[in-house]
């Protein structure tokens, strides 16, 4: 008897193929169930869906392929993770199969039945969990933190101090979980891979390295598989990665934590543009889990989220040990002589650390040794032929370096232009920064005598592999004095002998035309403030030094005073009178061409294509622009803005404007994406 099944695949971008496709079987196959199929000439994987709902006629089996082998050594996906799957695709406006499949992994979508039932023979069984290292006592914040999320439903935000011991509030969480149900899975997610090996190494202290897998795109095929089929087995307790681990098949999920939650690295922005927090609030809802989400700065769309009542606020302001924040002092550098970077009294303040003993951070959010190179003849500058960006000048390997495409050159001996050899670097990075801390700190002496060891700490030096692990572990030794770095040095590290904090140029975010800056300067300096002072013995002297050219900005009074409550309200005030998110929910709708004309003319055709797609009238569309960096890899790019006071009646103008933007044709597109939510405008 020949069975009709409905199966998603991975279809291309924009095709009119979004939905589940039909196919044969001889067997009844349960929704869930993976499954090999036919598309084209190809097989492919696919996942067998719940048929569409109000399907009339019912195909002629003789007219349609049939599946070509079941993957049955594992069991079906789970309803709830088809939902989250459904939820996903429509609210970000992706088709059903592309983010389907996308949540497996990539080995797992080329295996057939026979390789996967030769893997599964090689997965072991999980043995029983059990609580490894001794925990420490809690305190009185945690402790009704964790009360509140073991009575109460939530979701919650755990608003807590740099050093409050988020991460043990998380650890208990889990550790009550699996005492009340043996069977529970719970989900923590980072925001970025170098975080990851850290926060295992703790868990797995905790839980032993049995019961803990990771799952992220830094681990190689095999791994991932690995991970991804003791999660859906149920063998892994506890699954810890980046974004991509919400869509992780957990069929015993009981809690999932997001910390860090105001990382903008929770948010995709290639494919499904989604944001990874918001897929675990709703996820969690549900599964009938709980979910966690912590950070000091919380995002402003979850501290409104507290005020409205729809999540309930966890304070821990204080620090454990009797630590205390470092101390903020700012230094005007209008007052400072001019090309100043490091004023006279920062200098001295970390000339005095290195003899104490003691470790400073340098944090500057720029990576590479000057962001461009100039000639002072003819003004020509490193700009990347291939976008609209300058070349970045690494002095270590002597190469301009385009951040954006990739594209490298060695440095040239002279002006590409005029001949002349005196080319020289405009604005610093950190390489320069570190270059320049070693011949201004070259008289310092530690208290043993020795010159102060200065280290740097950015996606360049730590590209090779076990690099990070290495210089961590030499910061936590004591074996560097003075720590330069990128934001990567600002998240999540705990830094015991770190007692000073300097942000060298951190302006740029005050006055930008994207209305998100303030908020995220706000956050990665209050992170790179709680790097210092985490120690208790050493926490009275701690310091962070801000060198500003406005010092009278709101922004760096709350600073002062480590006060996120006072910013936050500024912040959502001027939102709500200029009606932006989160008052407002908006839409991107984003071009690729080979030309900027082709890709405005589309965005153009798209706009003038919108009237009576909304009847309410509730969505606002603005003229096309082109992006800041609006040329990368030879390609150029522009974007349309939409706008409305209504979630829903964005969600269905977007859902009313997909068939009309697929069938636009214009010559030179390449390609267009819709991001819903977007945090760069």
């Amino acid at each position: 008897m020949a069975h009709l099944v409905h199966v998603v695949v991975a279809t291309p971008a924009h095709s009119t193929v979004g939905g589940p496709l039909s196919y044969w079987s001889e067997a009844s196959l349960p929704a869930g169930a993976l499954v090999r199929v036919p598309l084209g000439r190809r097989e492919v994987c696919g996942v067998v869906w719940d048929p569409p709902e109000g399907e009339a006629a019912q195909p002629d089996p003789a007219q349609l392929r049939p599946v070509g082998a079941v993957l049955d050594g594992l069991p079906p996906l789970s309803a709830t993770w088809r939902q989250l799957v459904t939820f996903a695709a429509g609210y970000y406006q992706r088709s059903l199969g592309e983010v389907a499949l996308a949540a497996l992994p990539p080995q797992l979508r080329e295996l057939d039945a026979a390789q996967l039932a030769r893997r599964l023979q090689r997965t072991p069984v999980a043995p029983e969990v059990a609580t490894v290292a001794a925990a420490p006592e809690l305190t009185d914040d945690q402790s009704r933190a964790l009360a509140a999320i073991a009575a109460e439903p939530g979701p919650f935000l755990l608003f807590g101090a740099t050093g409050s011991g988020k991460t043990e509030v998380y650890q208990r969480a889990v550790q009550a979980l699996l005492e009340r149900d043996p069977q529970a899975q719970a989900l923590v997610l980072v925001p970025e891979i170098n975080l990851t090996p850290q926060l295992q190494a703790r868990f797995e202290d905790r839980f032993g390295t049995s019961a803990v897998v990771a799952l992220h795109s830094g681990m190689t095929n095999p791994q991932r598989l690995k991970s991804w089929i003791a999660a859906h087995l149920g063998r892994a307790r506890i699954v810890l990665g980046t974004r991509m681990a919400v869509f992780a098949s957990l069929p015993r999920l009981g809690l999932i934590v997001v910390d860090e939650e105001h990382d903008p690295s929770y948010k995709q922005h290639e494919g499904a543009r989604y944001s990874a927090r918001d897929l675990a609030v709703y996820r969690a809802r549900t599964e009938g889990a709980k979910v966690v989400l912590g950070s000091a700065t919380p995002s402003l769309e979850s501290w409104q989220a507290c005020e409205r009542g729809r999540y309930r606020c966890l304070e821990m302001p204080k620090r454990i040990g009797a630590g205390e924040l470092p101390r903020v002092r700012l230094v005007n550098m209008n007052n400072q002589p001019r090309g100043t970077v490091f004023s006279a009294p920062l200098l001295a303040a970390l000339s005095e650390r290195v003899a104490r003993g003691e470790q400073a951070l340098v944090f500057l959010n720029r990576r590479g040794y000057a962001p461009v190179l100039a000639c002072n003849a003819c003004d020509w500058k490193s700009e990347c032929s291939h976008c609209s960006a300058y070349r970045v000048f690494h002095k270590v390997d002597r190469t301009l370096r385009c951040h954006h495409c990739g594209f490298t050159e060695r440095v040239p001996r002279a002006c590409p232009h005029c001949g002349n050899v005196d080319i020289a670097p405009l604005g610093r990075g950190t390489e320069r920064l570190e270059e320049q801390l070693g011949e201004l700190l070259a008289e310092v002496r530690r208290p043993d005598g020795e010159p102060v060891r200065i280290a740097r700490m950015d996606a360049d030096s730590t590209r090779l592999k076990g690099a990070l692990e290495h210089q961590l572990a030499q910061v936590h030794a004591g074996e560097v004095d003075v720590l330069v770095g990128t934001q990567m040095v600002t998240k999540g590290h705990d830094f015991r002998r770190i007692t000073l904090v300097a942000a060298v140029n951190p302006d740029g975010a005050l006055y930008s035309s994207d209305f998100r800056a303030p908020e995220r300067l706000f956050g990665l300096l209050m992170q790179a403030a709680g790097r210092g002072g985490r120690d208790a013995a050493r926490a009275a002297a701690s310091e962070m030094w801000v060198q500003t050219f406005s010092p009278e900005h709101p922004l760096f009074a709350a600073l002062k005073k480590h006060d996120y409550a006072a910013f936050a309200g500024q912040q959502l005030n001027e939102r709500r009178q200029a009606a932006m998110p989160p008052f407002a929910y908006q839409a991107l709708l984003r071009a690729d061409a080979r030309t900027q004309e082709i890709a405005q003319a589309f965005l153009q055709a798209a706009a003038e294509a919108a009237p009576g797609l909304d009847g309410s009238g509730h969505v606002v569309l603005y003229a096309p622009v082109p992006l800041t960096v609006q040329r990368v890899a030879n390609v150029e790019r522009a974007q349309l803005l939409l706008e409305s006071g209504s979630r829903p009646a964005l969600q269905a103008f977007l859902a009313a404007w997909q068939p009309v933007l697929q069938g636009l044709r214009v010559r030179g597109l390449i390609r267009w994406a819709i991001d819903v939510d977007p945090l760069l405008i």
